[in-house]
């Protein structure tokens, strides 16, 4: 088994975001420099670079050249605005440039909108328009927002979509008002969701008691074959390790699934192109 690790990023310390006194401990450069040993120490052996919220671009291209000479990265989510009108002439300027082979997705930061956002015309049309384009629609949601997100994909069943971090549960909510608000995500057939970000949202001592009824509730709603673990490194360095999340997340599933460490990813982001 190949394992992949579908969610991880790679920035540089001016990224404007980091600026939060909370992020102090990753406000750094992160490069597959710093990842490589982290890789080793887990068996990790491929990797999917998302977006890091940059929202340019420039990020995109220079991640999608990085991946084209970084044996690591088969596969990159790149940034866009899904409202823009240029969307499907950037994806094209995207994939004609170095390592364009290697774009496998869009993530447009939702997080930071409006509850109803993907209901919007514009924003339905950008989903449209990267589907169309054969690519995945990558979404970092709120929890409040899962309704709008399962809402978009019955209303666009051609479209892959990866759910991000499992909706960003409040872990201080409860899983039941959770699982409220995802169930009819995971009743969507084109949707897959990633074990991703859970000790993030947890926050400091998280354990493995509080995550499992979140893990254990994606594995029985959506399945081993809708499943995909990501690191969401260094973002977890918050928190945890690489190696505690991939350690907690074995633990809870007993062992490591094969779709769920790698065949799922290969699959939805079909990483045989890179």
């Amino acid at each position: 088994m190949i394992v992949v690790d579908a969610h991880h990023h790679l920035w540089t310390a001016d990224y404007p975001w980091l600026a939060a006194p909370a992020l102090a401990p990753i406000r750094r450069d992160y490069t597959m420099a710093d990842l490589r040993p982290h890789l080793a120490a887990a068996g990790v052996k491929r990797t999917v670079l998302v977006e890091a919220g940059r929202c340019h671009a420039a990020e995109t291209s220079r991640f999608l050249a990085l991946a084209a000479v970084t044996p690591e990265i088969a596969g990159v989510v790149g940034w866009a605005a899904l409202a823009d009108p240029d969307l499907r002439a950037m994806l094209t300027r995207h994939r004609a440039g170095p390592g364009g082979d290697c774009l496998v997705g869009v993530r447009d930061q939702l997080q930071a909108g409006p509850d109803d956002l993907l209901d919007r015309p514009a924003i339905r049309a950008g989903l449209a328009g990267v589907a169309a384009a054969g690519l995945v629609n990558e979404l970092v949601v709120r929890a409040a927002q899962l309704p709008a997100v399962a809402r978009a994909a019955a209303g666009l069943p051609e479209a892959r979509f990866v759910l991000d971090h499992l909706g960003k549960p409040s872990i201080s909510a409860g899983v039941d008002r959770w699982r409220r608000l995802i169930e009819p995500v995971a009743a969507c057939p084109n949707v897959v969701a990633k074990l991703s970000g859970l000790v993030t949202e947890a926050g400091p001592g998280w354990t493995r008691a509080v995550l499992s009824p979140y893990v254990k509730a994606a594995l029985e709603m959506f399945g081993p074959d809708r499943l995909m673990f990501g690191s969401d490194w260094p973002v977890c360095e918050v928190v945890a390790t690489y190696e505690e999340v991939v350690a907690v997340l074995s633990e809870i599933l007993g062992g490591r699934p094969a779709a769920v460490f790698g065949g799922t990813a290969a699959r939805v982001y079909r990483l045989e192109n890179c």
